[in-house]
């Protein structure tokens, strides 16, 4: 008889297990403690590159880790192995693309930023462009932290806590105390550090997760074999669902010429321009060390789809089999239910750290990158003269501010994730993007874009995105009526990578027109900043880095083909 594996959310937690946690929490608590202390450092009272740039000495291998560790929360591996149980491939296409992205990071973005001295993207883009530029991106980086990342951040810690039989309420309030007494002590060094430790538990923990979930269907063709019978009844996916990364042109979700075209752009944005992960690669001791940084991170990044998605499916086949019960209406709950049904003793404590692991290294990172663009975009403009030390203590005050909001989010944060407003808010990232990857990637090229051009486009872009996605919630809310075969249903079927793409191209062409009508900065004002000629003559020599980049590009092309209608489904 075949024993069927109860999802209780993991209130039976083990003695050993729960002692697992707590000496999760403590090392990493110690590990703030050690850097608030000078972290080995003859160093005694630390300035604001010191705080907030972990004092430029960082080397590629920790980079590389915070890189993974800040991006990977607890609501993407839920969420990706929960696409993994829905036969959604394609969502993992995501983190397949983010190893390219990183490659542009690390040999276009990351040499301007590092050579210009900026403790911030809103600072670089003044030194590019002009003051509006830098205060457009300071408020829009700001606020889209505050409503949507680190809202999000806090409500999938506290759904984990309540995976370990702790309130919801109690789970939030730990999660914000425990990641905001860390960041406030050791600044960008604590993070970066614990990142690094958090991005082995990480690892370990949703390895062991699909290592015995494997084996307790039987392996990888037990496995296929369930799938496929299981496609025989009306309703369930064919096997070459869970297997295949690139769909039809016409799909609604992820069509391939979105994800091929439009997630890149959205990549563009996230990993090189925006605070929260570039300000890792500002903490590096020299360019060699950021970009190799990139480079690890980029193989990293290939991971999930084997550690997040494959334990999704593994989840889909047991289920179909009896041996897990967990509903297919809420496939996020794969990966709980796995954890729970088949590790042992130990390891689901050190799985429950993974999760943990991944939701206090995406907080303290929101948190630290909030208090730096706080400190420097804000403060040290208001305040051009203040001393490093109160640098610091601004930051550290910023960072408590943030937490006390976060503290007076938390009513409002489980009745927004209830309803349809909590996505649209998300979505505010993805229509927010395409301006502003153009105004930083276009202009590092061209030294005839100038600030009239940049803002423009910016306000521009921002309004049309804006206005995508208030259209959008009004009208599957009901609260607004589009008529069929109108202009406005037209841009609404658009699928929302192709409408990245669209803005993306409109944001350029605004760039570039309104350039025309102003005046470019004087040349020597941009030598920081933009391309040389000399620099745009390519010449490609043999190097660590080079050889990485080849290899890293082939592991990509490589999982394409795998994953694909020529690959392990046909």
């Amino acid at each position: 008889m075949t024993k069927i594996l109860e999802v209780s959310m993991l209130g039976n937690l083990h003695f050993i297990d729960i002692s697992i946690v707590l000496l999760y929490f403590a090392i990493i608590l110690w590990i703030a403690w050690w850097v608030s202390k000078g972290g080995g450092s003859s160093k005694g009272n630390r300035d604001s590159k010191d705080y907030f740039l972990a004092g430029k000495s960082a080397g590629w291998f920790v980079i590389g880790a915070s890189l993974f560790a800040s991006n990977i929360g607890s609501e993407i591996i839920i969420g990706v192995s929960g696409a993994g149980a829905r036969a959604e491939m394609p969502q993992a296409n995501f983190e397949i693309i983010a190893a390219l992205v990183l490659i542009l990071l690390g040999w276009v973005f990351v040499p301007f930023y590092l050579r210009s001295g900026v403790y911030t993207m809103p600072e670089f883009l003044e030194i590019r462009y002009s003051k509006a530029c830098r205060n457009y991106l300071s408020v829009v980086s700001v606020l889209a932290y505050v409503i949507t990342k680190i809202s999000l951040i806090i409500f999938a810690g506290a759904l984990v806590f309540e995976t370990m039989g702790i309130s919801f309420w109690t789970g939030a309030i730990i999660t914000i105390v425990a990641t905001g007494f860390y960041t406030i002590l050791g600044g960008l060094k604590a993070v970066i550090y614990t990142d690094m430790i958090q991005t082995f538990i990480l690892l370990a923990g949703t390895g062991a997760v699909t290592y015995f979930g494997l084996m307790q269907i039987g392996g990888w063709d037990a496995m296929i074999e369930t799938i496929a019978d299981a496609s025989s009844t009306p309703g369930n996916p064919p096997v070459e669902s869970f297997f295949n990364l690139w769909r039809p042109v016409d799909d609604s979700s992820y069509p391939w010429t979105g994800m091929l075209f439009g997630a890149p752009i959205l990549g563009v944005w996230y990993w090189c321009t925006d605070q929260f992960i570039v300000q890792r690669t500002l903490s590096a001791k020299d360019i060699s060390n950021a970009r190799k940084g990139t480079l690890f991170a980029g193989f990293l990044k290939l991971l999930p789809v084997f550690i997040f998605f494959i334990p999704g499916v593994i989840a889909y086949a047991l289920a179909q089999k009896g041996m897990l019960s967990f509903s297919l209406d809420n496939p996020d709950h794969a990966l709980p239910a796995m954890i729970n049904g088949f590790l042992p003793i130990g390891l689901k404590g050190l799985a429950i750290s993974g999760l943990l692991a991944a939701l206090m290294s995406s907080l303290s990172s929101a948190f630290n990158s909030s208090s730096t663009l706080i400190t420097f975009d804000f403060y040290k403009q208001y305040k051009p003269n203040a001393s490093e030390k109160e640098l610091v203590w601004v930051g550290q005050l910023a960072t408590l501010v943030l937490v006390i909001a976060s503290f007076l989010w938390i009513p409002f944060m489980k009745t927004l994730m209830g309803g349809g407003l909590f996505h649209y808010l998300q979505s505010v990232q993805a229509y927010i993007s395409p301006p502003i990857a153009a105004v930083f990637l276009f202009g590092l090229f061209f030294k005839w874009i100038n600030a009239k051009g940049a803002i423009v486009a910016l306000w521009s872009g921002f309004a049309l995105g804006m206005f995508r996605l208030v259209t959008e919630y009004l009208s599957k809310e009901g609260i607004i009526i589009v008529e069929q075969g109108s202009l406005l249903q037209l841009m609404l079927d658009i699928n929302f990578l192709h409408y990245a793409i669209v803005l993306f191209v409109f944001s350029v062409g605004v760039l570039m027109i309104f350039s025309k009508i102003g005046s470019a900065k004087k040349p020597a004002l941009l030598e920081l900043v933009t391309f040389s000629k000399e620099e745009l003559n390519v010449k490609i020599t043999w190097s660590t880095d080079v050889f990485l980049t080849i290899l890293l590009i082939f592991c990509v092309l490589t999982l394409w083909i795998i994953f694909s209608p020529w690959g392990i489904i046909s």
